[in-house]
């Protein structure tokens, strides 16, 4: 009896197998397009904007002050002192020591962070707190104490941060690669010298808050679950009189690709770290989410062409991926991995031939609707949440966008075609005028690179 049942069990385990290959995997959902939230607007006669968004049922609200300054307006001698200020600035108000243990009362943090374009203060706290938490975060953006004290210590942590950061080939590729496309402007200088730093007074510190903060370069976004009009009440009290202070103002880059190479030398290095890329169209462009589903086929998605090719074929890379880098009035594509030196060369051909080959045929239908559905998925994803959709509309903002970038934009990537995948590549990603950074064994892979891409002469070091 045992022997017929053991029998039994094999059959099936034979039938099985042949039965499901012969059965296809359901259709995928349609793509679900995205909703942009009601809200409320209300601007103050000191150009201060505030914007209100009652999201979700969880009683919480999230609450991001956003100022439209930067790194993007710090002067080539003093790179990352819009970074010091947020530290400072960390410290507190001078009319209260204790934000940090008041907003952790109220369930929530003080997060004080500089981006390229921004300068944002925020926190998450339970909603019937965030009156409270917004007169918090409104002290130290009026009031910040900016202590002296304290000013060698954050300094000391800057240098050691950086430091530590340009001993990675990654951070020392893409710190040359961004310095190349744009020589002349603060989107190339991502990182100061360590003199630079030691430099730094208060004095540059307050010139630059006094220069750059006011209320007509700040929005106000709370978004959650909120009372609303304690909200305003509180913003008029705390920020209806600040000062104007200067209209935003972002400097457009001139950016430059002429096809130059540089290696930097990292004798013994077992991998070589690549950056590869060009400028492209900028977020206002009508190619931009062309271009955007073009990026995810070749390179920017874990389906992606060069990401199957170099990794998942080749096995020369663990981690490849290519980038659509957003910038004011400004785009860059690149492509970055890190490599095993042997293949260095070889990773670069394999690069440069499926670039070749998209501009050469365009995808197949179902490869390109594979990564619409993907696309189209992750973006709805993303602004899911309080702070994606505080990230959406902040995006809006610095890139002088209309409502209907988002409100379309699920719409418009599953309206790309084939053709205009084809397009883009021949219009845009052109091999010929790519920058290359390499960070690697230069005596192992100067001559996989002269064979690949022709080295001038003089190639840097």
């Amino acid at each position: 009896m045992r022997t017929t049942y053991y029998l039994f069990i094999l059959a099936l385990l034979v039938v099985l197998p042949a039965n499901a290959q012969k059965q296809t995997p359901p259709k995928g959902g349609e793509p679900k397009g995205f909703t942009l939230p009601e809200k409320e607007v209300i601007s103050y006669d000191n150009g201060l904007e505030l914007v209100l968004v009652p999201y979700g049922s969880i009683p919480k609200a999230t609450i991001n002050i956003t100022i439209k300054t930067g790194n993007i307006h710090e002067k080539e001698n003093q790179v990352w002192v819009s970074d010091l200020l947020a530290d400072l600035m960390e410290e507190g108000s001078t009319s209260d020591y204790s934000e940090k243990d008041k907003l952790a009362g109220m369930g929530g943090n003080l997060n004080i962070g500089v981006g390229t374009h921004t300068s944002t203060l925020s926190t998450n706290v339970l909603a019937e707190f965030a009156p409270e938490a917004l007169k918090v975060l409104s002290d130290v953006l009026v009031s910040p104490e900016l202590p002296e004290a304290e000013l060698e210590r954050l300094k000391n942590n800057m240098k050691r941060n950086i430091t530590v950061s340009l001993s990675r080939p990654g951070t020392q590729a893409r710190k040359d690669f961004f310095a190349e496309l744009y020589p002349d402007h603060p989107y190339g200088r991502l990182y100061p010298t360590i003199e630079m730093v030691d430099s730094y007074t208060l004095s540059d510190v307050k010139s630059f808050y006094d220069e750059n903060f006011g209320a007509e370069r700040t929005t106000i976004y709370v978004v959650g679950q909120f009372n609303a009009e304690k909200i305003k009440e509180t913003v008029k009290q705390q920020l209806g009189s600040w000062r104007k202070g200067t209209e935003a103002n972002y400097p457009v880059a001139e950016t430059s690709s002429k096809g130059s190479v540089k290696i930097i030398d990292r004798p013994g290095a077992p991998q070589s770290t690549i950056y590869y890329g060009l400028p492209v169209a900028a977020p206002d462009s009508e190619d931009y989410i062309a271009l955007d589903v073009t990026n995810s086929l070749l390179g920017g998605s874990f389906g992606s062409r060069i990401t199957s090719n170099i990794r998942e074929d080749k096995g020369y890379t663990y981690s490849p991926s290519s980038s659509l880098y957003t910038n004011y009035k400004s785009g860059i594509w690149y492509e970055s991995a890190d490599v095993t030196t042997e293949f260095t060369g070889a990773s670069l051909d394999e690069i440069k031939k499926e670039i070749v080959r998209l501009q050469n045929e365009a995808p197949g239908i179902d490869e390109l609707k594979g990564i619409q559905n993907y696309e189209s998925g992750i973006y709805v994803l993303q602004n899911s949440t309080p702070g994606g959709i505080i990230s959406q509309l902040n995006f809006l903002d610095i890139h002088d966008l209309p409502e209907s970038f988002l409100v379309d934009k699920v719409k418009n990537i599953n309206a790309v075609t084939s053709e205009q995948v084809q397009e883009m590549m021949k219009k845009y990603i052109q091999p010929e005028k790519m920058t290359l950074i390499v960070v690697g064994d230069k005596e192992k892979i100067n001559d996989q690179i002269q064979e690949t891409i022709k080295l001038p002469e003089n190639t840097k070091n």
